[in-house]
């Protein structure tokens, strides 16, 4: 079973910024895509970004231009990097492994509020 840790949710003003880091087990880690995905209240989990073994990056078109999803091979983590946060922003974020066309798994998720 792979555990993934999640860190730096919290809550923010309209326009701040916020940096999440989510961290792997295992020595496989450089070999899988890594990518982030929300849950608002009501809605169901969306996809927001990943970022491939070979670094290339996809986004919901919502983040584009504010969120960067980044990755650190040496540390076992990645992050996503959000700035000019909205309050529809506002959701539980997981981040998840896939190893082949997939998501395999999941971490618990940390909750990240932007009031306007």
């Amino acid at each position: 079973q792979v555990q993934l840790a999640e860190f730096g949710g919290g809550s923010v003003q309209a326009g701040g910024s916020l940096r999440l880091a989510c961290q792997a087990p295992g020595r496989t880690f450089s070999s899988v895509a890594m990518g982030w995905f929300r849950q608002a209240p009501g809605k169901e989990r969306e996809f927001v970004a990943e970022i491939t073994r070979g670094g290339n990056s996809y986004y919901v078109d919502a983040v584009k231009g504010r969120f960067t999803i980044s990755r650190d091979n040496a540390q076992n983590t990645v992050h996503l990097q959000m700035n000019s946060l909205k309050p529809e922003d506002t959701a539980v974020y997981y981040c998840a492994i896939r190893t082949g066309l997939k998501y395999d798994y999941w971490g618990q998720g940390t909750q990240v509020t932007v009031s306007s």
